[in-house]
């Protein structure tokens, strides 16, 4: 398998909506409530990609999976309960999901290593990251790739889990 991340092209709009279509109905399944308010829905897809943080994981040439990947953008961050590692520039990650048919390859975790190399190679030393409390795939996910939890953060009126990963500085991530 040869992996690949860049940002989203409006004409692969469908397909990450598809990809974050299926990713709402595995929330579901699982009893969770995250995503199971109409959000994210068409129109953030379309403003995250036009916006330039829409990011694919591909897989040879198939689009494998998605995250919005934002840089010092998140405003609730700022109005976290508990604290962050660091106050410097970061990195932000939402939305992350993986194709029905490329799950269980460790795709979210190899996502999440091309975000960290992307942030570094913007000289960004941080990467923050949340997720619902019922979502512990991806609270697994993000312990096993070293993000430290640092609180509670709340979108929409709920509260989320808070986590950031200091990177090192100078050195090869990949």
């Amino acid at each position: 398998m040869a992996f690949g991340f860049r940002k989203a092209s409006i004409t692969e709009q469908s397909r990450v909506w598809e990809i974050l279509e299926q990713a709402i109905i595995r929330r579901r399944a699982d009893g969770s409530n995250q995503w199971q308010d109409g959000y994210p829905n068409p129109a953030v897809v379309q403003k995250d990609i036009e916006a330039g943080i829409g990011f694919v994981l591909t897989d040879n040439d198939l689009i494998a999976g998605y995250a919005a990947v934002l840089i010092n953008d998140e405003p609730t961050y700022a109005d976290i309960e508990g604290e962050w590692l660091t106050n410097e520039d970061f990195v932000v990650v939402h939305r992350v999901a993986i194709a029905q048919d490329h799950l269980g390859k460790g795709l979210s975790g190899k996502m999440l290593e091309y975000i960290e190399a992307y942030a570094a190679d913007n000289n960004i030393y941080s990467v923050k990251v949340d997720t619902n409390f019922d979502n512990i795939a991806m609270m697994k996910i993000f312990e096993k790739r070293g993000y430290i939890y640092c609180g509670e953060v709340y979108f929409r009126g709920s509260p989320r889990r808070a986590y950031e990963k200091v990177l090192p500085r100078n050195t090869e991530i990949r």
